[in-house]
């Protein structure tokens, strides 16, 4: 019985499909999310970066997520329809107005992740720390990366560049 590793291409293109299939797990379960919240996964993704540490403007929304103006302009709307967020006057500058998730948004939310949340803890705990480490980086990277390549894709919004 051999207990050779496959060889590296082996490893890389079984990588590359496996990563495939959790970035589509993972959006169908932002959907599933954002269904339970009567909203789509766009608006879900901007209300996640709405409800981070910092207040957010419309402006540094749309810069966040990549999307237009005017897209984002609809996002809010829909966002504060759904009763998820508020506009509000940025107290230290009065021409700006932030985006705040509603006070009840972290609750509901997190309801949403826990089941989730409990089973990438237990996924967890079958590795040791210096497993966790490597994964921790490889993950941090293949989001730098992924991010990197996608500001380059809606800079130069030409589709014959998809390949190059």
């Amino acid at each position: 019985m051999s207990t050779q590793l496959p060889q590296r291409e082996e490893l890389i293109g079984a990588l590359a499909w496996k990563m495939r299939r959790l970035s589509g797990e993972t959006v169908l379960f932002h959907q599933a999310i954002a269904d339970r919240l009567a909203i789509n996964a766009t608006d879900l993704k901007c209300l996640d970066l709405a409800a981070g540490p910092e207040p957010v403007t419309a402006g540094r929304l749309a810069e966040v997520s990549g999307l237009t103006s005017g897209a984002i302009t609809g996002v809010i709307n829909r966002l504060e329809k759904a009763g998820l967020v508020r506009r509000e006057r940025d107290p230290g500058d009065r021409r700006k107005v932030i985006i705040v998730p509603s006070p009840e948004v972290p609750d509901r939310v997190t309801a949403l992740f826990g089941s989730m949340t409990d089973a990438m803890l237990e996924l967890c705990s079958r590795y040791e720390d210096h497993e966790l480490a490597l994964v921790l980086d490889f993950i941090s990277r293949a989001a730098k990366t992924t991010h990197e390549q996608a500001a380059k894709l809606q800079q130069t919004g030409d589709s014959a560049v998809v390949g190059a």
